[in-house]
């Protein structure tokens, strides 16, 4: 699976996060590792890097910049599944590493 540039957005979040339908990620992957940068709802500007197995599961960390100014970091495991019009969604569980290190889930969808 290649996520080159693909976009998503999310279409499911745990209250406790920050992303929202307005928020849009843009993929890069070269090999085996994938970056993006993402922005819009709730999040000024956005980062991610990670590592894509075989299956296309991605291991990554993120760090983004909340409208209050905040500088939030934290990791999650994204796991796709490739939908009846051949677009990925991806599975998400992730965990703050700041703030108040909570967890949750989040689906996001491609455009």
């Amino acid at each position: 699976m290649n996520y080159n540039s693909k976009k998503f957005k999310p279409i499911v979040n745990s209250e406790n996060g920050e992303t929202t339908e307005e928020t849009i990620f843009e993929y890069k992957q070269d090999g085996n590792i994938v970056t993006a940068t993402y922005s819009g709802g709730e999040i000024v500007v956005g980062h991610l890097i990670g590592l894509v197995d075989e299956h296309g599961n991605i291991e990554m960390r993120y760090h983004q910049v909340n409208t209050k100014g905040d500088l939030m970091t934290g990791i999650c495991f994204s796991k796709p599944v490739v939908m009846y019009n051949g677009k990925i969604r991806l599975h998400e569980d992730w965990k703050w590493t700041s703030g108040n290190k909570s967890s949750g889930q989040s689906i996001l969808e491609e455009l």
